[in-house]
């Protein structure tokens, strides 16, 4: 495998528990994708339809801002990993793959979820950066999900 980098959005840490794995199967570096403003937990009350991350969602133009962008320069692959909000990536990671510089990266998206599948994910983070990004789908991970297990899928996109 190519130099790696592991990009993650976990505002309550069990998707950075998967990408910690990630990281590990991969020898790839980490990158904590933090929002410049933090959510609250109030922010992630997905039952209030007044929360911000309830109205975020409900924007399609919604990008929040990102506290720091990790220079890409030096990597081949990227892993970027993050819950599933309302079926699809939150707006932040929409930003990231806009602002991140991705081109002429393979990017392999990871999620962590609740119940939900990738969906329609991967091609609708597709549509927001240059057509030499090569998207590659990804898959709901568990934060209970072995290191074994991490490794063989990693193993299994063949990269």
């Amino acid at each position: 495998m190519e130099k790696v980098l592991v990009a993650f959005f976990s505002p309550t840490g069990t998707t950075a528990h998967v990408a910690h794995k990630i990281a590990g199967a991969t020898g790839g570096d980490l990158f904590e994708i933090r929002p410049a403003q933090p959510y609250t937990a109030e922010d992630l009350n997905w039952h209030n339809a007044q929360s911000r991350s309830s109205v975020e969602m409900n924007d399609r133009a919604s990008r929040p801002a990102i506290a720091e962008l990790p220079d890409v320069s030096g990597y081949d692959t990227i892993f970027v990993g993050f819950p599933i909000w309302w079926y699809t990536a939150p707006h932040i990671i929409w930003a990231f793959a806009e602002q991140a510089g991705l081109s002429g990266k393979t990017v392999v998206t990871f999620a962590t979820s609740g119940g939900s599948s990738m969906g329609d994910t991967t091609s609708e983070l597709s549509s927001l950066t240059p057509a030499n990004v090569n998207w590659v789908d990804g898959k709901v991970l568990s934060a209970a999900a072995s290191d074994a297990s991490v490794a063989s899928w990693v193993e299994s996109l063949g990269l």
